[in-house]
């Protein structure tokens, strides 16, 4: 850390550069001192539920460190997502991924080179491509790489209930680049699979964190299907009872298509969102209910990771869930800004 940086961060406390860069008061249980042993150049693996704050863990060292900070997401959604909530703060960060074109992805990549960026989120299929394996090289040479953020680390493990082999390859950025730090983030990981992170991922004696996953704001509750006639009018009398914004989770794409027609024929502004959809189509939808366009996401698991919108206030699996980690990935989508 050179003394320039190390200067700034002994003039403002940690809680001054909060309230600056986010516009928080304080910390939540257990980002400070993630965040002071992220400023020490340590590998990290943190285990926090949905909404507990994950992403500040990284992206507030990122802003105090000199060099840029690279985060590595499975998704477009979500990287669009949270790249759009820090530009709305004033925040210099941008993704780099297929729904750009070749101008303004120059363009960003120009950015980057003339360190006018401090977070850059980024595929891992992309991040570790022939073509972009150079340009990592370059950014190291002319501003350093100060972190790589794993995002949804858990994808990392085939233990985990969403393995993507493209993570595996992850590994990679600790044999080229041995002397930047890593931070794993998830927010659901046995300990078969923190271990597997921490193995696939060459994490050097990380500093571990695992937080409190009780949310006192959330209610669960089971019914028992009966029909599919009852099924549908039990979804359509929870809709209309709690009110506000849900997303309505299925297990097949045809039943996602179903059901957001069924709503929007019983007057609920209901859209679709699954992996058989276009990209374009997919991303209009999920605006749409971000900016509360609308009221209702009908979805398949392809919508999930990272979504950032805090006033999800029910979350319904119209069916049996695949596992106890998906389920609880999804129900934490609700209730992220403290209400019930």
């Amino acid at each position: 850390m050179s003394v320039q940086k190390q200067s700034k961060l002994n003039q403002l406390s940690l809680e001054q550069h909060l309230k600056n860069y986010f516009g928080y008061d304080s910390f939540r249980p257990g980002q400070k001192q993630i965040i002071e042993t992220a400023l020490q150049q340590k590998d990290l693996l943190i285990v926090m539920p949905t909404g507990g704050g994950k992403s500040l863990c990284f992206q507030l060292p990122a802003l105090l460190k000199p060099g840029l900070t690279i985060v590595v997401s499975p998704l477009i959604s979500l990287m669009q997502d949270q790249v759009e909530s820090l530009q709305d703060n004033g925040i210099a960060a941008t993704f780099l991924n297929s729904t750009l074109g070749l101008n303004e992805t120059r363009k960003r990549e120009t950015d980057i080179m003339q360190g006018k960026i401090k977070l850059l989120y980024v595929a891992p299929e992309r991040l570790l491509s022939d073509k972009f394996l150079p340009f990592l090289e370059l950014i190291n040479a002319q501003q350093g790489i100060s972190t790589f953020a794993i995002d949804e680390a858990h994808c990392v493990s085939e233990w985990g209930h969403d393995f993507r082999p493209e993570y595996r390859q992850l590994q990679m950025l600790r044999e080229t680049y041995p002397y930047v730090p890593m931070m794993a983030l998830t927010a659901t990981a046995t300990k078969r699979v923190r271990e597997d992170i921490i193995a696939q991922l060459n994490l050097q004696n990380p500093y571990i964190h695992i937080a409190s996953f009780f949310r006192s704001n959330l209610y669960y509750e089971v019914r028992q299907k009966t029909n599919a006639k009852n099924t549908f009018a039990e979804t359509l009398q929870i809709i209309r009872t709690v009110g506000g914004s849900g997303i309505v989770y299925c297990n097949s794409r045809k039943r996602v298509d179903e059901i957001a027609y069924k709503l929007r024929q019983n007057n609920v502004s209901a859209l679709p969102y699954h992996a058989g959809m276009s990209d374009e189509d997919r991303t209009i939808n999920q605006t749409k209910f971000i900016r509360d366009d609308v009221d209702i996401i009908v979805a398949t698991v392809a919508f999930g990771m990272g979504i950032n919108k805090p006033d999800v206030r029910f979350v319904i699996h119209y069916d049996l869930p695949k596992n106890i980690e998906g389920y609880y990935q999804e129900t934490g989508r609700s209730g992220r800004d403290g209400e019930p």
